[in-house]
């Protein structure tokens, strides 16, 4: 009798669950695992800064110069429009819902003020001064611009027939990354599994228990955010929201169990091209580019986190800091760090700039992990969408995939 495979979702799904309850077996004991979670987290990590200059040089190398401009207009119009919303939603739910109101927890320790920048400041790093540190630092928006001038060389290049030598070597790395990926992503229901238990065993659910409505809240939102994406990305297709809601659960399921975009990016590229039918040219285009410069679930977290402390600590939030929290927390988004902790980092950027006390950190922290989950999802399942979006623009949306079962 022939046995059947079980998917790669299925699996995960499975370790989840063995995970979880691992954890609550085995307590503190459960730490020795994580040896198991970050071997597979840095195999992935170790090729990602590669894969995204990469993948962004292939696609921008291959575009007419003229093409560029209007593509670029196009997904900076879509990585604001949905990153707006989501900052919007979370200041609404925030006001309605008040996650923050009853909520007792006193700060475990001091936290270090990070120095505001300067909006200038802020713009003159997005550009490198030694693009071999800035991927050694994994500075994933600054080699974006190098890969950008690099492919628009390129494709000056070769408009004027010169050799294609440099950009064909790109592409065929590319391949290598992407079949080397695919092999480690075989560990990956051991990985999550092991990260998991790790997490249940050495933080338990009551590290959550006090700011359990955060997260509920924040859960709704991520429904509510995905919910009118899907719609709008299938009446903007012309095709059934099931059907994408559905295509969307591979990479949806990674993003939630390992709370990483660049993790998650291998799998974002392929079900964009071989379920949503997306070009490869856009989804090489798009989907790296979205990974840093459109972050939803970021958005979303920094304005619910923002109103939440501000609640706990019974400071008014007026009509101009909420249009400050709702533009400082869409700023942000751009060029933050893609793998977990990410958003405290860009929170210790947000609060101090509107007035909130640092020690707000401390509380988001405690779960920082578990709001991961639905920002990274946020993230992820949007980008796709907004691949979606763009090859339809440029008629490179294959519906014979898309409508496939």
């Amino acid at each position: 009798m022939k046995i059947k495979k079980l998917s790669m979702i299925k699996q995960i799904l499975i370790s989840m669950v063995i995970g979880i309850i691992a954890g609550i077996l085995l307590g503190e004991n459960a730490r020795s695992l994580k040896i198991i979670g970050d071997i597979f987290l840095r195999l992935i990590q170790m090729s990602v800064v590669i894969l995204i200059m990469g993948a962004v040089i292939e696609a921008v190398g291959n575009l007419d110069t003229k093409d560029l401009g209007r593509l670029g207009i196009k997904m900076i119009f879509w990585f604001m429009f949905f990153t707006t919303i989501a900052a919007t939603i979370g200041i609404g739910l925030g006001l309605l819902l008040k996650p923050g109101a009853g909520v007792l927890f006193e700060a475990s320790g001091p936290v270090v003020e990070q120095p505001t920048q300067e909006l200038s400041q802020i713009i003159v790093d997005f550009f490198p001064t030694n693009i071999i540190n800035s991927m050694a630092s994994g500075n994933m928006i600054q080699v974006i611009v190098f890969a950008v001038l690099f492919g628009t060389t390129l494709s000056t290049l070769r408009e004027k027939n010169m050799t294609n030598m440099i950009l064909d070597w790109v592409k065929d790395l590319n391949v290598v990354i992407i079949n080397m990926i695919s092999k480690i992503m075989v560990i990956a229901p051991i990985g999550i599994g092991a990260l998991l238990a790790y997490t249940t065993g050495t933080m338990g659910i009551g590290v959550i228990l006090p700011l359990m409505k955060f997260l509920i809240v924040f859960g709704i939102g991520t429904i509510i955010h995905l919910f009118i994406s899907v719609i709008f990305t299938a009446i903007y297709c012309k095709t059934s929201p099931i059907r994408i809601a559905r295509k969307l659960t591979n990479m949806t399921v990674m993003a939630f169990t390992t709370t990483s975009s660049a993790v998650t990016l291998p799998i974002k590229m392929k079900d964009s091209e071989t379920k949503l039918g997306v070009s490869s040219r856009i989804s090489n285009l798009v989907n790296p580019l979205a990974m840093t410069l459109n972050s939803n679930g970021l958005s979303m977290f920094l304005t619910l986190a923002c109103i939440t402390v501000a609640q706990i600590y019974k400071i008014e939030i007026d009509i101009p800091s909420i249009i400050k929290i709702v533009t400082l927390s869409t700023l942000a988004c751009l060029g933050t760090v893609v793998v977990p902790g990410g958003g405290l980092v860009a929170l210790a950027i947000v609060m101090p700039s509107i007035g909130l006390p640092l020690e707000g950190i401390v509380l988001i922290s405690g779960i920082d992990w578990f709001s991961g989950m639905f920002r990274t999802v946020l993230n992820v399942d949007t980008d796709a969408l907004i691949s979606m979006l763009m090859a339809k623009d440029t008629k490179e949306l294959n519906y014979d995939i898309l409508n496939s079962d």
